[in-house]
């Protein structure tokens, strides 16, 4: 089975296709937001890549999201829950994590099926 690589850098690619699955590197928001701003700017970025991809978020299998503080965990899901698909809901987990830098408050990473 081939592997296919979209937007390769040195460090990492931000997306990877193998056989019918996609994997997206971990999507950040822009800095200086709040966190509702933050997932809202990673969840449309979600959408483009997961389009770049073939696929899109009804096909999602698995979300992984970090928050750098989880007393934000329900300001993270108002937006997550506008966003989902109902009856498409992936298997999810979140937690807390330090990230890349504190300008940074939530990162999302996706498995989806094409």
């Amino acid at each position: 089975m081939s592997i296919r690589r979209i937007d390769v850098g040195p460090r990492m690619s931000q997306i990877v296709i193998h056989g019918n699955t996609v994997y997206l590197a971990g999507q950040v928001g822009e800095p200086g937001g709040n966190v509702a701003s933050q997932t809202r700017d990673i969840l449309k970025a979600i959408d483009e890549l997961l389009a770049e991809a073939g696929t899109d978020k009804t096909n999602i299998l698995q979300a992984i999201i970090w928050l750098a503080d989880m007393s934000t965990f329900a300001e993270m899901n108002s937006e997550w829950d506008k966003w989902v698909p109902q009856g498409h809901t992936p298997a999810r987990a979140t937690g807390e994590a330090k990230l890349a830098g504190p300008e940074y408050l939530v990162e999302i990473i996706i498995t989806a099926a094409i």
